[in-house]
Parts: structure tokens; C-alpha cells; sequence
């Protein structure tokens, strides 16, 4: 089950709003749902708790016919079993100190972020595994608009928490093209567009803390409209966009090496093939071929990030995920993608001479 869905009651886990995504599974709306109608179309609606978790031992009893060994349970100390409430799965185990963020905490947090729900638009919900992880994307009501077509990047904060005492409730600005659904995770310089709260007393408090969510999504989209719409009037050789991919998706110093003293018959079968896939996508796929895109440094950087959104190959959803939006792969290679361009713009293919 390479999808990952959570399975309960007869239906998946997940929802989308008039878009089939996941494999085609889960519920499909055609009308953006309330946090209440999101958390029910996502089977999101059920609650975790902490039990106590116990081991089996062993004890003596003693009877007239002699001695009997007799099972007991034994009280594990500072270690609780967290578990869905709707059917008794357990997600995890935790420590004392870790606190349950529930779901519907979850979507407080989007809706605060608005005040109560005057413009946020829940796209995605859906819950991975036995339901040990959940997933939310919500749309804000601005974008950026690149030059005067109607090529659009809208703003999307996307939250994911755990409850089997894996990881740290996250929520990052996404920006997404709406012509080819790319997620776009670019940082800029001495800002982070991440925020992580640890699963311990006052997380849901913090998490209700949306403000700095949001001022870090309007501060991100004002920098970035402009950097995006000055990259569609900078001008890139197809050769130049080939380099700035090389170099972007070096994995690495070994590469890095052999792409210096351009011995790229050197170099291994799959980054050629890496290269050539991303190089495709950049040259053929319709997106590339708009007034903004087509032989511009926004083209060439929304190349990789295209690559890792549309066409690379992930284990599974979840995986996918991760690399993307979560710090993995994907979002390390689109941010070294983003420096290439930022630093192209300013002194052009000098960029690449890899000194």
C-alpha cells in the first residue's frame, strides 16, 4: 500500500478539494469545507489519549500442593502508550512529559491565523499509517502574481503533527504554482520558513501562537514576488539552465569534482539520468513554454523544483512528503536551486565556474 492512507471505517483517510491526489483515493469535494466539515471528510475526527503501559512478569504463589508460577502485570514507569479513542489502535509510545496535540487543535491553528475563518481555504487533510501522523493544507487569501499573465503562486501554510511520539508539530509557508501544482520551498536568506513546536507542556499554546506563522508568510511573499517577477526578465541560455541544474542536483563532492574539470563522461549513470529527466521537464513540459518560464531564470528554477514535484519517483506519499516539505531532499536541492539563481542574477555565469 505505497499510498500510506490510513484505512478506518470503510474509507481513507484524506480529502481534497475537487482534485484527485493520493492514488484517487479519499473523499473528493467540490466546495471548501469549515475546519468542522474538513476534520470529518478527512477522518480526522477522533481523539488520542495516553494509558498507562504495562509488561507481563512472573510472581510465586504459594498453595497447599506446592508452588505455582503466576503471570502479573508490572507498571511500566514514565512510558505511556498513546491511543486512538474510535478503536483502541495504539500510535506509539511516549514519555511523561510528552502532550498530546489533538487533531482538532490542528485546525485551530489555520484558523486562527485568519480570525475565524474570514479567508482560509483547507485544500488537503488526511491522516498516514494507523493515523500516527496527520497532514493539513490550507490556502491564505493572497498570491503572488509573476508579470501580468495569469501565471500565479498561491500562499499555503502546511501543518503536519505526529501522535506516536515521532517528531515535532510542523508547519512551513508553501507557495505553489497553480499552473503545475509545484511546491516551491525556497528560504531566504536570515529567515526560515519552518517552525517546529516539540510535543511538551504549552505546544498548544504555541501552536495558537499563528501570528508568527503568519508574518513569516506575508514577510516570505512580499520578498519573493519581487525576486520571482525580476527572474522572468532575466534571460537564460538552454546550456546555462542544463549547468544550473547540474549543479543543483550534485549530490556530491565527488560530483562536484568531476563537473568542475567537466568530465562529464566520468560521471555515474543515475545523476545523467537525474540531470536528463529535470533537463526534459525544463525544455518540453507546457509550464516551461509560458512568457514567464520559457528561457528565463524563473524557468530554470522552477525546472528542479517541477523535477522533484512532477516527475522524480518517491517510495511512497509519505516519502514524498518528507523530501519536499519536511527538510528532506527535495527542499535542499530547490534551496541550492534558489541560491544559483539569486547569485546568476547578480553576476550571471560567472556562477558557474565553480572556483
Amino acid at each position: 500500500m505505497g499510498h500510506n492512507l490510513n484505512f478506518n471505517n470503510g474509507k481513507y483517510s484524506f480529502f481534497s478539494v475537487k482534485e484527485k491526489a493520493w492514488h484517487g483515493l479519499g473523499q473528493i469535494v467540490e466546495d471548501y469545507p469549515t475546519s468542522a466539515e474538513a476534520i470529518k471528510h478527512a477522518g480526522l475526527d477522533y481523539e488520542v489519549e495516553k494509558s498507562p503501559l504495562f509488561t507481563k512478569g512472573s510472581g510465586i504463589v504459594q498453595i497447599a500442593d506446592g508452588i505455582v508460577i503466576q503471570d502479573t502485570e508490572i507498571e511500566v514507569p514514565n512510558y505511556f502508550a498513546n491511543i486512538r479513542t474510535d478503536n483502541n489502535t495504539v500510535l506509539g509510545v511516549v514519555g511523561k512529559d510528552y502532550h498530546i496535540v489533538q487533531n482538532k487543535d490542528a485546525f485551530t491553528f489555520f484558523d486562527a491565523i485568519v480570525g475565524g475563518g474570514s479567508g482560509i481555504l483547507y485544500e488537503t487533510a488526511g491522516a498516514l499509517g494507523q493515523g500516527e501522523r496527520i497532514f493539513i493544507t490550507a490556502k491564505l487569501p493572497n498570491y503572488i502574481r509573476i508579470g501580468n499573465s495569469d501565471d500565479v503562486i498561491e500562499k499555503y501554510i502546511f501543518l503536519t503533527t505526529s501522535h506516536d511520539g515521532s517528531g515535532s508539530i510542523t508547519a512551513a509557508f508553501t507557495p505553489i504554482r497553480i499552473v503545475c501544482q509545484n511546491t516551491l520551498n525556497a528560504s531566504l536568506r536570515n529567515m526560515s520558513n519552518v517552525v517546529r513546536i516539540k510535543h511538551t507542556a504549552g505546544a498548544k499554546q504555541r501552536l495558537n501562537d499563528a501570528h508568527k506563522v503568519m508574518g513569516l508568510a506575508n514577510a516570505m511573499t512580499m520578498q519573493m514576488d519581487g525576486i520571482f517577477n525580476n527572474w522572468t526578465k532575466v534571460k537564460v541560455k538552454d546550456s546555462e539552465i542544463r549547468k544550473l541544474i547540474q549543479l543543483a542536483l550534485c549530490p556530491n563532492k565527488e560530483t562536484f569534482d568531476l563537473l568542475k574539470k567537466g568530465a562529464d563522461d566520468e560521471l555515474s549513470t543515475m545523476f545523467k539520468n537525474t540531470v536528463d529527466d529535470a533537463f526534459a521537464y525544463a525544455m518540453m513540459n507546457d509550464t516551461q513554454q509560458m512568457e514567464t518560464t520559457k528561457g528565463t531564470l524563473f524557468g530554470a528554477y522552477n525546472a528542479v523544483t517541477g523535477y522533484f514535484q512532477n516527475v522524480r519517483n518517491y517510495k511512497n506519499a509519505e516519502a514524498k512528503l518528507q523530501s519536499i516539505v519536511l527538510g528532506g531532499t527535495a527542499q535542499l536541492k530547490t534551496q541550492k536551486a534558489f541560491d544559483l539563481c539569486t547569485s546568476f542574477e547578480k553576476i550571471g555565469t560567472d556562477v558557474f565556474q565553480m572556483n
